[in-house]
């Protein structure tokens, strides 16, 4: 893992953390409305990289790796940090242990909940072989496979599966399926998701209030899976800037 640096430091500090398949790259719209009024931390996910080969390890090792960096450079704290998807699933973690102090905290459409046992193979390899046509194929088999995607994410899967490949993917998905959050607490947090991925994600935001009864859950009309930060970053900005 590692980090991209944007805004100036001894602004509010802004922890970004991107989704599974996507790099850093995909906050880069959100960013350049933002970075004026924060210090921005963009996060590199091991497997997820650019210009380097890295190999994902695990959502916890991943989350223990952000906690030493904030620990060892912002002084233990936070002002605001935003989870996306995955991102989300390794912000719930870091939050988990209780080790460093986030003021906010995003988490939109982050998996909260493990899936069955017996779904979680069959599921990273369907994943895997998507992404990996996301990179090689067009026409018909990407018609078949990417009805639920749009253009920018495959673009930003298309930017990192050399360097992390299909064991990234799998890695990821594996970690990602069979994890459990058991605990979570803050001064505020926020779990955002979309009505088109409702029937995934109204689950994980149910399962969080439950461990955090405070928590603000946002459902956002006829938005899908990461396309809030998509197609709308202004949006986004909008609700980060009241922040800092």
């Amino acid at each position: 893992m590692d980090f991209k640096f944007f805004g100036q430091e001894g602004l509010p500090t802004l922890l970004l953390i991107p989704g599974l398949g996507v790099s850093y790259e995909i906050f880069l719209p959100l960013i350049r409305q933002v970075e004026e009024r924060f210090h921005i931390l963009a996060v590199q996910v091991d497997g997820f990289t650019l210009e380097k080969k890295t190999r994902f390890t695990s959502v916890d090792d991943q989350a223990s790796q952000v906690i030493r960096y904030v620990k060892s450079n912002c002084g233990g704290r936070l002002d605001c940090a935003y989870g996306l998807s995955l991102g989300g699933k390794i912000l719930s973690r870091v939050m988990e242990r209780q080790e460093i102090t986030i003021d906010h905290a995003i988490l939109d459409a982050a998996p909260l909940l493990p899936l069955p046992r017996w779904l979680v193979g069959p599921l990273r390899y369907y994943q895997c072989f998507n992404v990996w046509t996301c990179y090689r194929w067009t026409g018909f088999w990407k018609w078949v496979f990417h009805s639920h995607y749009f253009d920018v994410l495959l673009d930003e899967c298309k930017k990192v599966y050399p360097f992390g490949g299909g064991r990234a993917v799998l890695d990821g998905y594996k970690s990602v399926y069979t994890n459990k959050l058991n605990a979570i607490s803050g001064p505020d947090i926020q779990y955002w998701y979309g009505t088109k991925e409702a029937f995934v994600a109204k689950p994980q935001a149910k399962h969080l209030c439950a461990l955090c009864p405070h928590a603000k859950v946002e459902v956002f009309p006829k938005m899908n899976h990461g396309q809030l930060l998509v197609d709308h970053p202004e949006e986004v900005a909008s609700r980060l800037l009241v922040f800092a």
